[in-house]
């Protein structure tokens, strides 16, 4: 009987061992949020513009808000800047662009809006794959480049919910269910 206690122990131990093994290598939840996958300065004839891809994830809080006729303003912001060893860096470009994405209950569609140009959508998954690809042109003055000088770019996306309805805006301050943003992307830019 003493014998059995042992080998009972080693397997409870193993268990144990194999079902944290298997909360470690079990893939993450996926976290609400944005996240950026791409980002790249395209020269064109008229200039460079900046052609960005994220990974968009509402919260079920924003999704709610969506859907019962919230519209949601996301904010896409660039800088460019030439580093300077002896002073400031110099900032080149400091460009936004506003996309607006609602829901309209009577049509039963989504659309997402930049400036005044539209497109509507039937599902939220590919309003956001629409939303999640962003090219901006005019991220600079023409000439305002010099060739062969390297600089650092950097682009964002985040909500932004100084636009929310006054309500929305209280229980925006300090929650994690409403403040959905990238973090900087960075990356080194020669034109």
């Amino acid at each position: 009987m003493a014998s059995s206690t042992p080998s009972c122990r080693n397997l409870s131990w193993l268990a144990a061992l194999f079902v944290l093994l298997l909360g470690v290598a079990a893939p993450a939840a996926r976290a609400d949020g944005i996240e950026v996958k791409h980002a790249a300065l395209v020269a064109a004839e008229d200039g460079h513009f900046l052609e960005a891809e994220f990974e968009i994830t509402l919260t079920h809080i924003l999704e709610d808000a969506l859907n019962k006729g919230v519209p949601l303003y996301f904010s896409l912001e660039f800088v460019m800047t030439r580093p300077r060893w002896y002073w400031f860096n110099e900032k080149i470009a400091n460009a936004r662009q506003t996309y607006r994405l609602s829901y309209n209950a009577l049509t039963r569609q989504y659309r997402v809006g930049v400036s005044n140009l539209y497109q509507n959508f039937a599902t939220l998954p590919e309003a956001l794959a629409f939303l999640s690809r962003v090219r901006m042109r005019d991220i600079a003055e023409p000439g305002a480049f010099v060739k062969g000088t390297s600089y650092v770019a950097e682009v964002r996306l985040r909500l932004d919910t100084s636009q929310l309805p006054r309500p929305f805006q209280v229980s925006a301050v300090g929650s994690r269910d409403w403040s959905v943003s990238s973090d900087w992307y960075r990356w080194t830019a020669t034109p």
